[in-house]
């Protein structure tokens, strides 16, 4: 389970790290890494790449650190 957890953080970390130029581009990032972390803790992958999608979208023009 600890390995799980890792995997989880590392991609979620890679997901948001790499947040993309376009909308469209950090939704599919966003939406990725979510959609492996969900796999890997065992929950639905289409909420987990719903989630993450919207999360890092949110991230990063909020934050405007990817732009």
């Amino acid at each position: 389970m600890r390995f799980s957890r890792f995997i989880l953080v590392a991609t979620t970390c890679v997901g948001l790290a790499a947040c993309g130029d376009t909308t469209g581009e950090q939704a599919i990032l966003g939406g990725g890494a979510g959609a492996v972390g969900a796999a890997v803790l065992n929950a639905d992958p289409l909420f987990g790449a719903a989630v993450g999608a919207a999360g890092n979208v949110l991230y990063c023009k909020t934050q405007n650190t990817c732009n």
